[in-house]
């Protein structure tokens, strides 16, 4: 069934919301916090044992947000399904640029492949033609936040409500079609994201690989070899469209580096996919 957006434009396929269970990292921190309660109420003298244990709950938390290809606070796609076994896809994240994203969008319509563009809110309510340019061409257009501010994973639950919620609404009126996808700030989060995603229909997504190339002064052959280094079938592999490091010549590292990266992919006999096709696939 369709859907039509705040701007009266048809959204097709509107993301399902999905139920959040909580997992076994979550529910053991909620353990820890209640038991530590019981304690401290129960038995004389447990405060410090108390305080450590809750602590260490929150520690164990940090640590699994700060990894962004955790799945400890929830799922999250680091892989095609097996299904997609030829196939890998291209991301680019924190655009839309209008300088570099026209000259990525031809780039992969001279090699023929299509591209998923994570793309920061606020940047596309900048220049809503290249959002849709973009769909225009094949590609899928999925949620970066609407900000990307670099203290994402410091957001209480109501802002990140906002901030993903109002770049989700945003892209949805742009091209009408709801983002499946959701990828945070630098990959990093905590706990509070994963019941958001679910309210909103949206599912974590991070790589298999990436080349950093958000780092000025590598080379290109630096930066190719990170993401072709053992490149294989159901690989999810990161560049930048916006925010793109340089080499030492100032070219970016997204024009450079993308041929070699489409070329290596060609010799490996692997398909490029969205995000969406490889997972409806499976």
């Amino acid at each position: 069934m369709n859907h039509v957006s705040t701007s009266g434009a048809p959204v097709h396929d509107a993301a399902p919301t999905r139920q959040w269970r909580p997992g076994a990292l979550v529910c053991s921190a909620a353990a820890v916090h209640a038991g530590a309660a019981g304690a401290v109420l129960a038995i004389p003298g447990s405060v410090g044992w108390a305080v450590g244990s809750v602590l260490a709950s929150h520690l164990a938390l940090v640590g699994a947000g700060l990894w962004p290809r955790s799945t400890l606070l929830g799922p999250n796609l680091l892989r095609l399904p097996a299904s997609a076994e030829g196939c890998v896809a291209l991301t680019f994240d924190d655009g839309p640029d209008p300088e570099l994203t026209p000259r990525v969008l031809d780039m992969l319509d001279a090699h023929g492949v299509r591209a998923t563009f994570f793309c920061i809110g606020e940047r596309a309510a900048a220049h809503p033609a290249l959002v849709r340019e973009i769909v225009r061409r094949g590609h899928a257009v999925e949620n970066h936040s609407m900000h990307h501010r670099w203290h994402f994973s410091l957001f209480g639950p109501g802002r990140i409500w906002k901030d993903v919620s109002a770049a989700q609404q945003l892209l949805t009126d742009l091209t009408g079609q709801a983002p499946r996808f959701f990828r945070a700030p630098a990959g990093l989060r905590n706990p509070f994201l994963e019941p958001v995603l679910c309210k909103l229909g949206l599912h974590l997504a991070t790589w298999t690989r990436r080349g950093f190339d958000t780092r000025s002064g590598d080379n290109a052959d630096r930066v190719t070899q990170r993401l072709t280094n053992g490149l294989a079938g159901r690989d999810i592999l990161l560049l930048h469209d916006g925010d793109a490091g340089t080499d030492s010549t100032g070219r970016p590292h997204c024009t450079t580096v993308l041929p070699r990266l489409l070329a290596a992919i060609d010799q490996a006999g692997l398909r490029c996919v969205t995000l969406r096709a490889g997972v409806a696939a499976g």
